[in-house]
């Protein structure tokens, strides 16, 4: 492959998607729950955002009909649906693949090697940003700050994250994935396709919630290291320091995690490009 291959494929929005396919998988099925999404919330219209994710379920992105279908359930106009869908980056007007990658190229992951694992994979995949291979599996993105900057560089797969990566377990990753190979998050989650996630986005359970912890270790490091020195928490009004034990919050010793992304810890010379 020429080693300028990915100045190919700077960006996707040079490449025209029909306003409408004319084969949309809305159904009454899928209409039925917009409209169950709408009661849970005392404003109906609150429900758009969660639909938009069920839109996508079914039809693999936002697509015309989604928004009608949305803004006829809702009593808004496609206009309103549209500005909604247009201005989240999670709402996508292109199709996405079965697994959705997004590299972090914000600040702390890019330094520690986010933008080397993104040129890596657009190599690899022969894809540029926001496209998909061409047998329908990888979608891949430049996400902006994930907020796990305590495991950097970090990418996620449909959502979940994957911890300290490198060039080389990114390329496997997605290898793995291409493969059919059941691949789980460091984190616990068993990956499952991107219409499965958007489908638990939107509101409706797969009752997989409970896999894997919380927090890492990295993540839960600072509070550690308060209740070995025994420092406390700033008071509420009037009311006097809280011993750091008494603040809610998880455990550090029953957040296990791991620190690493796809297999053993990170070393200093194997975080290196080669």
């Amino acid at each position: 492959m020429a080693e300028n291959s990915s100045l190919n494929h700077a960006t996707a929005t040079d490449k025209p998607v029909p306003y409408s396919t004319g084969d949309s998988n809305i159904t009454d099925t899928t209409i039925a729950e917009m409209r169950e999404l709408a009661a849970r919330y005392p404003v109906g219209r609150s429900a758009l955002l969660p639909m938009l994710h069920l839109v996508q379920s079914v039809e693999g992105r936002v697509t015309p009909e989604g928004i009608e279908a949305c803004a006829e359930v809702l009593g808004l106009t496609g206009a309103e649906v549209s500005a909604v869908a247009t201005f989240y980056t999670m709402y996508k007007r292109r199709p996405v693949g079965e697994y959705h990658v997004g590299v972090c190229t914000n600040t702390l992951c890019a330094v520690m090697g986010g933008d080397l694992i993104f040129e890596r994979l657009k190599q690899h995949l022969d894809v540029g940003n926001d496209e998909t291979t061409e047998d329908g599996k990888i979608t891949l993105e430049h996400l902006e700050c994930n907020a796990a900057c305590d495991y950097a560089p970090v990418m996620m797969v449909n959502w979940e994250f994957f911890d300290d990566m490198t060039p080389e377990s990114a390329t496997q990753l997605v290898d793995d994935l291409r493969e059919g190979t059941e691949v789980k998050s460091p984190r616990g989650a068993t990956i499952c396709t991107w219409r499965e996630a958007e489908r638990v986005l939107a509101g409706f359970p797969d009752g997989r919630a409970d896999e894997g912890p919380t927090g890492g270790k990295a993540t839960l490091a600072g509070l550690r290291l308060a209740r070995e020195r025994n420092w406390t928490a700033p008071g509420g009004r009037g009311g006097s320091p809280a011993p750091i034990d008494s603040v809610p919050g998880p455990r550090p010793e029953d957040q296990p995690g791991r620190e690493s992304g796809t297999g053993s810890p990170a070393t200093p010379d194997s975080r290196k490009e080669d």
